[in-house]
């Protein structure tokens, strides 16, 4: 929860523009001696042309997010050691804050959407993500530690990102946050770009390695479905909030309404040896509860890394709630998994492509059965239902998503939103592989704007293959979690 004691004062509010290449125009941003005009097909290379403005297809895939609240990332790094506040501060101004502005414009050179804006004009079938010669990136420059600085959206255009560095002298860090619109990057896309800006950061390099080249072209996105789903997606939001032709970007109230004023942002770790453990406890357990019948037909239960952690957790999440004493309604705890699409699709798309290849795959449990002595095994089959769902077509099933997510009429009557869960992030990301040039990360978070029902995932900060995994809760909510999260594992 922040602190109201805590102060913030705002330094300066920068717009950093994408830097051409040395020899061309502003018209002209190019890389590595090409030159390409986009086109709707999309570039082969990474790299464009631009004359005054361009305009980036949005696939399905991006629908599915466009009301959907912005996410934030934070990123805290530790100032190499000064003797005193103002010391931290003078190496700050005059040496870390320069390097990461340059390099940030360099950067954008290469990322040059996310210094424009999706926009879902009247005469406009469908919403674009566009760039006008000119648009820049928000950058600001704060010391203290309150929240860093939101996405700008409005009905008719949002931006997609903004960023803040924030220092703090009096105990010799600083931290990078980030703020995007999920319609236009995806948690993949955000670290391809931050490994990009740290590279040519560290560096003091204008290309890019191969690897953390964005893929820009739309057209390998080629699955049978993806203009049916297209088509439904759009029409649910244009007629969404009982509104006709209803084109507005701003955040679905439903999504307004779940965030909880005074809440605590909580980051808990597995450790390696304990992922191992709850590995070997749905092992034993499945043995002694099914019966021999049932592990012939369905031998199988998914026990990756994912699995565990998120079983677990959602498992304490549930725990955690009860008490109340209102009653919560509904008998069945709902869970929405984000699932990378990328190497699902036929042919798959490279693990650089820039946007959102990510969709929420839906399973649901018992409340009874997560409440019992084997609740943790019950979520884990849970899971491993949704996760094996998968083979049969990565699409598959998600017609009716748009109104799942945001919540249609009649599933709000039905639906408690204190229980509907969802995951965000990726253990896989290498979050504190981010170094730019002051070494790694100290810690990182995923902010959801005080939202419950969030299970956010990281590498853990000690390595060694540890995960972390983020919730938010209300304060004796969060007492609760973090006693049985504890003792949970303590016990296995």
């Amino acid at each position: 929860m922040t602190d109201p004691n805590n102060s913030l004062k705002v330094v300066e509010v920068f717009r950093v523009a994408p830097q051409p290449k040395p020899g061309t125009s502003d018209s002209a941003i190019s890389s590595g001696g090409e030159n390409l005009t986009y086109n709707k097909d999309g570039p082969v290379s990474t790299v464009f042309q631009v004359n005054h403005e361009l305009s980036l297809p949005l696939t399905f895939f991006d629908f599915l997010w466009i009301r959907f609240p912005p996410f934030h990332r934070l990123l805290f790094y530790e100032i190499l050691p000064c003797s005193s506040p103002a010391d931290a501060l003078l190496f700050f101004h005059s040496t870390i804050f320069p390097k990461l502005k340059t390099s940030l414009s360099i950067t954008l050179h290469h990322f040059l959407p996310l210094t424009g804006n999706i926009t879902w004009s009247e005469n406009s079938p469908k919403p674009t993500l566009d760039y006008v010669q000119g648009d820049t990136l928000s950058f600001t420059v704060a010391e203290s530690d309150a929240d860093f600085h939101h996405l700008s959206i409005s009905h008719v255009k949002a931006a997609v990102m903004a960023l803040q560095i924030t220092i703090f002298p009096n105990s010799g860090g600083f931290s990078i946050g980030i703020s995007m619109h999920h319609a236009a990057i995806d948690g993949k896309t955000l670290f391809l770009f931050l490994k990009s800006w740290a590279h040519i950061c560290k560096h003091d390099d204008i290309l890019l390695p191969n690897q953390f080249k964005p893929f820009y072209n739309r057209s390998v996105i080629q699955h049978p479905i993806g203009l049916q789903l297209e088509t439904i997606y759009l029409n649910q939001f244009l007629n969404m909030d009982g509104r006709q032709n209803n084109r507005s970007l701003m955040v679905a109230a439903h999504y307004k309404s779940l965030a909880v004023p005074n809440s605590f942002r909580g980051i808990f770790e597995f450790t390696s040896a304990n992922i191992q453990a709850l590995r070997k406890r749905v092992t034993t357990r499945m043995k002694e509860i099914t019966t021999k019948q049932q592990q012939e037909r369905d031998p199988s239960v998914h026990m990756s890394t994912f699995s565990l952690t998120c079983a677990y957790t959602w498992v304490c999440l549930v725990k955690a709630q009860q008490g109340e004493e209102e009653e919560i309604k509904g008998d069945k705890i709902p869970l929405f998994i984000s699932v990378d699409c990328r190497s699902r699709l036929a042919p798959p798309l490279p693990a650089n492509f820039f946007g959102n290849i990510v969709t929420a795959y839906l399973t649901v449990a018992e409340r009874k059965g997560l409440l019992g002595e084997d609740g943790f095994v019950m979520a884990i089959i849970a899971i491993s239902e949704a996760i094996k769902g998968l083979d049969n077509g990565v699409l598959n099933g998600l017609e009716d998503l748009v109104s799942r997510l945001y919540l249609s009429d009649e599933q709000k009557s039905t639906a408690d939103p204190r229980t509907v869960f969802t995951t965000a992030g990726s253990h896989r990301f290498d979050v504190y592989g981010t170094d730019f040039g002051w070494g790694r990360p100290r810690s990182t978070e995923v902010v959801r704007k005080n939202s419950t029902g969030a299970i956010t995932f990281s590498d853990g900060k000690n390595g060694g293959g540890a995960v972390d995994v983020g919730v938010v809760l209300e304060k004796h909510h969060m007492e609760a979690f973090a006693s049985l999260f504890a003792k949970g594992l303590e016990t296995l």
